[in-house]
């Protein structure tokens, strides 16, 4: 695959870089852009006349079995496959459900969708068997194994609390891998909070949260996969709150918006965290990794953040005191006053990572403050090796003999999958962050 350096231009659009048959990115030109337009105006059109609706694009108001009849799919599914390359098939599959209510009976049904051939996404066969996820995470999650030796918890309710709810789960204090029979809204009137070996299994339904969020306190072993966070109100409600003292958490594809406060914070020596495949949006500070500059215990926190999609967030991506934090393989664009911020003793590695600027163009800022137990003020180092910068993106790094004292991953864990910055994973990152309409996989 080429270099960022030599197909990239900061001044050139490439929001429609194509896949050709060579298996080489190339920019599109205006034959390429029609064609595009009319694979999806296809896909439009036999997706509402699958729907029966007359044009409109929706489902179906009338009541609708668990699943669509397999006549009904298999005939999108042909018209699909007749017009749309495995890419586009993709993207287009992300567009629809995205467009469909929460409740949709397409939802349910167990299509399968290809995967973009030109990128080497990590978990490749972590959806094979429902269990596959545990101790499957990249990076300082990698221990994590959730509910791995315990029973299946059934979803059955979108109430905030009573039988067969979330909340009813959560503070189990057995081991337990929790599962939804329901798609839906749950608005929760108060933290949800989570108890240790435990996993939050979203896939196979799309469960939204709102209200509050979930609190990971003095909590162990927790996966959280698949779900979306969006609407939190009040002082200090975070979509994700870890704090304090726990460990071992790996959150995957969720989508996070709108919060009060963060949308994930980890603070109180909490650590050896591992956040994957999230989309982050509409929201102002939105990732906070170390409490306050008087909280030294914090110098123990270790997160790796991985595929992660910040969408025209302000800042904070994250910001962090004290602790370690690996980057790679990440998407920022558009952020509102910084992208990534290194405050008091700080150590983060930005590996092969894309910043695409919009009106702000700093990418790195350090933001110097003094530790609870020394009296000079300083910011911390960061690293950065493979970055791309785009459309303006200024790196502000800031070299000198403390860029040497950054970790180094290796020293942690042994292996992550990292590829190069580019269009092709700067495309597919766009596309597969955050919730996605895959199937619950069998427990076996």
């Amino acid at each position: 695959m080429e270099t960022p350096s030599s197909t990239w231009n900061a001044g050139v659009p490439w929001n429609g870089v194509v896949w050709n048959r060579n298996r080489h990115w190339s920019m599109p030109t205006e034959h390429t852009i029609l064609g595009h337009r009319l694979k999806m105006a296809r896909l439009v059109l036999a997706f509402r006349r699958a729907c029966g609706a007359h044009g409109t694009g929706e489902p179906p108001s009338t009541p609708q079995p668990a699943r669509w009849p397999a006549s009904l799919i298999s005939k999108l599914g042909r018209a699909v496959h007749l017009c749309l390359s495995p890419r586009d098939l993709l993207c287009c599959c992300c567009w629809i459900s995205r467009r469909l209510p929460l409740s949709s009976p397409l939802l349910l049904h167990h299509m399968e969708i290809p995967r973009p051939p030109e990128t080497q996404m990590p978990y490749g066969d972590a959806d094979c068997t429902l269990r596959a996820l545990a101790a499957r995470a990249e990076g300082f999650g990698c221990h994590a194994i959730g509910g791995l030796h315990g029973a299946l918890y059934y979803v059955t309710s979108l109430q905030d609390d009573g039988c067969g709810t979330l909340r009813e789960a959560c503070r189990i204090k057995e081991p337990l891998w929790i599962v939804f029979e329901v798609s839906g809204t749950i608005d929760l009137q108060s933290y949800l909070r989570v108890s240790s070996y435990k996993t939050i299994d979203g896939r196979g339904h799309r469960v939204k949260l709102t209200g509050k969020g979930l609190q990971l306190r003095d909590c162990h072993h927790v996966i959280v996969c698949n779900l979306e966070f969006e609407g939190g109100r009040g002082h200090d409600v975070d979509g994700i709150q870890i704090k304090p003292n726990s460990s071992n958490i790996w959150i995957d594809r969720c989508t996070l918006a709108d919060y009060d406060d963060g949308l994930i914070d980890i603070t109180r020596q909490s650590t050896d965290i591992t956040v994957s495949r999230c989309h982050f949006s509409r929201h102002d500070k939105t990732m906070l990794i170390g409490a306050d500059p008087t909280h030294v215990g914090d110098r123990c926190i270790r997160v790796t953040i991985h595929h992660c999609f910040f969408d025209c967030t302000r800042q904070r991506h994250p910001r962090l005191r004290f602790g370690k934090v690996h980057l790679y393989n990440n998407y920022t664009r558009n952020w509102g006053i910084y992208a990534v911020c290194a405050s008091v003793e700080a150590q983060i590695v930005s590996q092969s990572n894309i910043y695409q600027a919009g009106e702000k163009k700093t990418v790195f800022k350090y933001m110097p403050e003094k530790a609870g137990d020394k009296e000079e003020v300083a910011a911390g180092w960061i690293r950065s090796e493979g970055d791309a910068f785009l459309q303006g993106a200024q790196s502000c790094l800031i070299d000198g003999p403390g860029v040497d004292t950054v970790f180094r991953p290796e020293h942690y864990y042994d292996k992550w999958t990292m590829e190069t910055a580019s269009p092709a994973l700067k495309e597919v990152i766009e596309l597969c962050a955050g919730w996605q309409p895959v199937p619950r996989p069998p427990d076996c």
